[in-house]
């Protein structure tokens, strides 16, 4: 069965338990492929790639938030008395 290798760099199961560090930097930043018989397994995300993905997922979570909110009814609020 065909599978879409989400990558332009993969390795083996085999290639990545000899040499981690060599697997990841054959990316060159980028996700790699890891296959297994020749079909993917899992995708080795370097470490600076992974802090980017999951910043701007959180950017998009609050942007959606801030969208949401935008529809809501504004409320007047005196801070004057609590100052």
């Amino acid at each position: 069965m065909p599978n879409v290798i989400l990558s332009d760099t993969s390795a083996s199961i085999s290639e990545l338990k000899k040499n981690p560090m060599a697997t990841v930097s054959a990316g060159a930043g980028f996700p790699v492929a890891i296959l297994n018989r020749n079909q993917p397994a899992f995708y080795c995300v370097p470490a600076a790639l992974y802090e980017r993905i999951l910043e701007s997922l959180d950017d998009r979570e609050l942007a959606d938030l801030v969208k949401m909110r935008a529809k809501q009814p504004l409320i007047e609020v005196d801070l004057g008395s609590y100052l």
